[in-house]
């Protein structure tokens, strides 16, 4: 299936999805990497992590990932702060695109409570990865109105 028609069939007016589920998350982790493969900014930065003969086991471990995160299944085993540590070219605001595509896509396919489950809950993965993956206090930080030895 073409990311061209995963799109299509995201949006042919089927009826939205109101639980989340195993083939939900299939659903979503499917379309929302098709989005991903063939958008201008992400998809070079994807197309060098993950070879073309790599998509398919890298799509069953983010079903994992989902499977875990929402459906607590505990089938996710790995590192992500390690595997993105690796990844040539992320750069921090390459989040927010990140997140407008998944976010675009969960109201594609689910009901808006839903929806907004999976939208809230990638937002504080992508948080933790930044901070992980970025943040570096190289001095001490000074709060407003505080008092200074």
């Amino acid at each position: 299936m073409t990311s061209a028609s995963i799109a299509l069939s995201l949006s042919e007016g089927a009826s939205k999805i109101d639980r989340i589920s195993e083939d939900a998350i299939r659903r979503l982790v499917d379309g929302f990497y098709a989005k991903i493969r063939a958008d201008e900014e992400l998809a070079p930065i994807f197309a060098n992590a993950i070879s073309d003969d790599q998509w398919e086991p890298h799509l069953a471990k983010m079903r994992d990932f989902w499977s875990s995160v929402m459906l607590t299944s505990g089938r996710y085993k790995g590192n992500p702060v390690a595997v993105h540590t690796a990844v040539a070219g992320l750069e921090p605001h390459l989040f927010n695109r990140w997140l407008e595509i998944f976010g675009e896509t969960c109201g594609e396919l689910f009901e808006p409570d839903i929806a907004d489950v999976f939208r809230a809950k990638a937002v504080r993965i992508a948080d933790s990865l930044k901070l992980a993956l970025y943040y570096r206090p190289t001095r001490k930080t000074v709060i407003p109105g505080e008092r200074t030895p």
